[in-house]
């Protein structure tokens, strides 16, 4: 008989007397860690309103502003986009038992990890998915330098619709590209696109636009009819839309995430990468794990032509695959959660604290504070330019909202990310993080509204 046909391995293992004795020269069996796996919640409902302790676990989130700040100033840190809840049972599980089998070699992706991929966007979305249009990568933003190292030579313009997640700049600058800002316009608290303005930026040297949906961090998602619009503008101005739908689990109630490969012009999805991964619907950050997917094999052929790095985490895989396939119940439970949390803190906000004004957003689990007249009140733009005056040469410059997030750390003990960093529009805002258990909102918020009653 030929090697391979009809090859049992366990028993050629155990017919050769290859047991996993302790101190023989054998082959051993995995750990048995069901005794450690994880029990489902009772009556099935999970409990988000636990204050789950992440402190001491080097969590950027809650550790790295510690370090900065002072634990003494931090109470609840809500800027970084994590979120604080205990994972899904089902994934830590996944974990556990891949764990137990006590070897790190490397992994040749099963198709079950693409299948989960193409299974979960059907039934959740309508998106239809081939195997063969999928590419792995190891993060979001690695696969948006790739796509845009592909698409965009160094020097040329890559379009991002302004105030936009931050880690945009950081990785068009990698890319050795310029950043061109389509300025999103305001209009009752809420953000539109301004299509006139996009035309006026796109010129020879623009290559593609980085589409954010639902938007980091104003909360958008963008209607069928100007996704159509935006999509139709780069496809006839020859350029790349990548669209970045890592948010597009955390929907509202009342409002739609439309995803772009659902665009009914055929040429305009084709000139379209999307990117995706669980790490924020999940919350697997860590795991390193994440994919792009088109429907253009051509696109998909360029970007594996730049070198690009596929290899992705193990535990990711298992992770990733374990909350598609598995974790939906405890997603369809969260994001209503979160959907509670922003109804709490817009009526709190409204009705009880002062000089900040917010609009709930309709995706993401994060709100785009308007903080300007608080930033007036404690004289942020004063105190930026006096600090900017005297710094030293190491010293990074200094904004308005940076002495807005500084006020709230010493004030209220709750942190913000400054909206400075996001942009054109950024000023005058922060980011906060609502992904937390209703207490520590309910907490930040009394700290905010006894703060800003100081102002």
């Amino acid at each position: 008989m030929s090697w391979g046909q009809g090859f049992n391995r366990r028993s050629f293992i155990k017919g050769a007397g290859l047991t996993a004795v302790a101190g023989a020269s054998g082959i051993a069996e995995a750990v048995n860690v069901d005794a450690a796996l994880i029990p489902e919640p009772a009556r099935g409902k999970y409990d988000f309103d636990e204050v789950y302790d992440r402190v001491g676990t080097d969590c950027y989130k809650w550790d790295k502003q510690i370090n900065i700040f002072g634990g003494e100033n931090i109470v609840v840190p809500m800027g970084i986009a994590d979120m604080d809840f205990r994972t899904a049972p089902v994934v830590t599980n996944a974990l556990l038992k891949r764990i137990g089998h006590e070897n790190w070699g490397y992994i040749d992706v099963p198709p079950s990890y693409k299948e989960s991929i193409i299974s979960w966007n059907k039934r959740r979305y309508g998106v239809e998915i081939e195997p063969d249009q999928i590419l792995n990568a190891n993060g979001v933003n690695p696969a948006i330098l790739s796509i845009l190292r592909a698409f965009s030579p160094r020097g040329s313009k890559v379009i991002v619709q302004a105030p936009a997640y931050a880690s945009f700049y950081y990785t068009i600058e990698d890319a050795g590209c310029v950043v061109a800002e389509n300025h999103l316009r305001q209009v009752d608290g809420r953000y539109e696109m301004d299509f006139d303005h996009l035309e006026s930026i796109i010129d020879h040297d623009t290559n593609a636009l980085i589409l954010c949906n639902p938007q980091n961090p104003t909360g958008n998602c963008w209607s069928r009819e100007d996704l159509t619009t935006l999509g139709e503008i780069c496809t006839r101005r020859r350029v790349v839309v990548i669209a970045d739908e890592i948010h597009c689990d955390f929907v509202n109630k009342g409002q739609k995430y439309v995803p772009y490969e659902t665009l009914d012009d055929e040429a305009v999805v084709r000139n379209s990468i999307t990117t995706k991964s669980t790490s924020k619907s999940f919350n697997l950050a860590a795991t390193k794990c994440a994919y792009m997917h088109s429907r253009n094999a051509d696109y998909l052929a360029r970007i594996k032509a730049t070198g690009h790095n596929d290899a992705v985490n193990t535990l990711g895989i298992v992770a990733s695959e374990a909350a598609y396939n598995e974790a939906e119940d405890w997603l369809d439970q969260l994001v209503p959660y979160i959907d509670g949390n922003m109804d709490f803190a817009e009526k709190y906000i409204n009705e009880k604290i002062r000089h900040i004004n917010w609009v709930k957003p309709e995706g993401t689990y994060l709100a785009w504070l308007d903080v300007s007249e608080l930033a007036e009140r404690i004289g942020a733009a004063e105190m930026a330019a006096e600090y900017n005056r005297n710094r030293g040469p190491d010293e990074i410059e200094k904004s308005p909202e940076h002495m807005v997030e500084k006020y709230l750390v010493e004030n209220a003990g709750v942190q913000l990310n400054d909206g400075y960093r996001y942009g054109h529009g950024g000023a005058g805002h922060m980011r906060m993080n609502l992904a937390t258990s209703r207490k520590l909102v309910a907490k930040a918020l009394d700290n905010i509204a006894s703060a800003t009653r100081k102002a």
